[in-house]
């Protein structure tokens, strides 16, 4: 049963393979009308099916293919059956009561066939094992009754049977210890924040645009509960593949997104929707990146969204991702945000909208490259002035050292004329 728990598992994983890279074939056509097609139908049937890394609703598009060693598991029972689909959980767990119920019914009937009570049926002279025990069914629902406690008062064990005393209290233990794993495991499986996940959500786009005077990238997310995310904190990464200055190429690299680590920013008050800026610096991956070179970069941002369920206690996350066609530059988020008559509201209906505003069209490096040089000039011509305010200083000094010489050289001659 756990073997096929296991397989049943490897099989749900496979469900969500990645979508392998897809390149769209041309149709075979005459060699004239294959040379008569535009040459631009041509690349765009020549691009790469964009896949993505992160789907929009937060699942992983990864597949664990050869995965030899299936006996992992089973080393982790309790978390192979928590991972199951609901339709396969709920089949083992009628299975396994089903099957410990069909065992222990098979043992007591042996035991009262071994012990000849099938023979003195309506013997009121013979003590039997179980008292009006006359077949396999009824044997069942002796095992049935004995595990589940239910106790009808028909069908009741004797003392003059010793085995089944013992078989009592064997099938009673194990009965416990199925009943804590499979109803701990339907617990945990119904408890589990998933589905919480559901109601946080993520603006359909990013968008970039200028924000206190900086390029920023921002997106939002919302709670649409009243209970709210405890603990809430959200990190952004980048996913793109590389190639190093040895040659070696790293396929879907992670390379973090600044979101306020170190402002703390990145923690949230998630009661209404935020927006999440992350500021486009010198250390940031898009300081290089225009808006006319943004559609050509075959990357994806996944944003993640983590904290504690308010009612249970539990961590939850939620997922999404953008590619390169849903990051839109010059827009801004539209507000949501109205004070009404004592309360804030919010109004869903505008979270996903954005309009578009005055963004230059140029990267983070250009646009801080033209303001250094916009500030040469100022402080050229400063330092020129200083230089030239020097310089006539030290004239004046010079001028005023001739002028008192030669007052002290007249004022000598008169002396000298005046002895003669």
């Amino acid at each position: 049963l756990f073997l096929m728990a296991a397989n049943v598992l490897e099989e749900d994983s496979m469900e969500q393979d990645i979508e392998s890279p897809v390149t769209i074939h041309q149709p075979k056509l005459p060699k004239q009308a294959r040379e008569d097609l535009p040459k631009n139908i041509n690349k765009e049937c020549a691009k790469r099916k964009i896949q993505r890394y992160v789907r929009k609703d937060g699942k992983c598009n990864v597949h664990h293919g050869n995965v030899r060693e299936t006996y992992r598991y089973l080393t982790d029972i309790f978390t192979t059956l928590v991972d199951l689909k609901w339709r396969f959980n709920l089949l083992i767990f009628v299975m396994v009561y089903t099957v410990t119920w069909l065992f222990f019914g098979m043992i007591w009937w042996l035991i009262a066939y071994m012990r000849g009570d099938m023979d003195h049926i309506g013997d009121s002279t013979w003590t039997p094992c179980v008292s009006n025990l006359n077949g396999f069914v009824s044997a069942f629902l002796f095992s049935i009754e004995t595990e589940t406690t239910i106790g009808y008062g028909y069908r009741v064990i004797t003392d003059k049977c010793p085995e089944g005393i013992i078989l009592l209290l064997v099938q009673s233990v194990l009965g416990s210890i199925v009943n804590a794993f499979m109803v701990g495991c339907m617990f945990v499986k119904i408890s589990q924040p998933k589905k919480r996940a559901e109601t946080l959500v993520f603006s359909t786009n990013a968008v970039i645009s200028m924000r206190d005077g900086k390029l920023c990238l921002m997106f939002r997310v919302g709670d649409l509960r009243n209970s709210h995310i405890v603990e809430a904190s959200i990190r952004a990464k980048l996913i793109k593949s590389k190639q190093t200055k040895e040659g070696e190429f790293i396929p879907l690299n992670q390379t973090d997104i600044n979101v306020g680590y170190y402002t703390g920013d990145d923690r949230l008050f998630l009661v209404s929707p935020l927006i999440i800026s992350h500021e486009i610096n010198q250390q940031s991956p898009f300081w290089e990146i225009s808006k006319a070179q943004l559609p050509k970069e075959e990357l994806e941002i996944v944003v993640i969204l983590e904290g504690m369920v308010e009612a249970t206690g539990m961590t939850c996350q939620a997922r999404s991702s953008y590619i390169t066609s849903e990051i839109l530059w010059g827009y801004r988020f539209t507000p949501v945000l109205t004070l009404e008559d004592g309360f804030y509201e919010v109004d869903y209906n505008s979270f996903h909208e954005t309009y578009e505003t005055n963004t230059p069209v140029y990267s983070a490096k250009e646009l801080a490259e033209m303001a250094s040089r916009a500030e040469l000039p100022l402080t050229w011509s400063v330092s020129s002035k200083l230089d030239q305010h020097a310089e006539l200083e030290t004239e004046e000094e010079e001028k005023n050292l001739e002028d008192q010489n030669e007052r002290n050289g007249d004022v000598a001659n008169l002396e000298n004329e005046s002895k003669v």
